[in-house]
């Protein structure tokens, strides 16, 4: 079965830096693009970052562009997430999600069980 794990959130000071992971298994990694997802307390979910089954093409929301960077291992099966500049209103849970195809179009059928991440002094 598909099964998607983060780690690496936890408390950090602003302008520190995190690099989040995301293991996956039960499915051929490299045939789909793969997603993070935020959810600050109180808020919906916002779409952060999304990376292309082959790794060769990236995206990223205005507001983590040039302080964010999504990257993928195909031949561990992992996706990671580099922030750096944090900033307090990157705290959220961070969600993993499984594109439906190699592209993403932000059609997601497996989701991670979140990693929290605080931005505080």
């Amino acid at each position: 079965q598909v099964q998607l794990v983060e780690s690496g959130g936890g408390l950090v000071q602003p302008g520190g830096s995190l690099r989040l992971s995301c293991a996956a298994s039960g499915f051929t990694f490299s045939n789909y693009a793969m997603t993070w997802v935020r959810q600050a307390p109180g808020k919906g979910l916002e779409w952060v970052s999304d990376i292309n089954g082959g790794g060769s093409s990236t995206y990223y929301a205005d507001s983590v562009k040039g302080r964010f960077t999504i990257s993928r291992d195909n031949a561990k099966n992992t996706l990671y997430l580099q922030m750096n500049s944090l900033k307090p209103e990157d705290t959220a849970v961070y969600y993993c999600a499984k594109d439906r195809g190699s592209w993403s179009d932000a059609q997601y059928d497996y989701w991670g069980q979140g990693t929290q991440v605080t931005v505080s002094s």
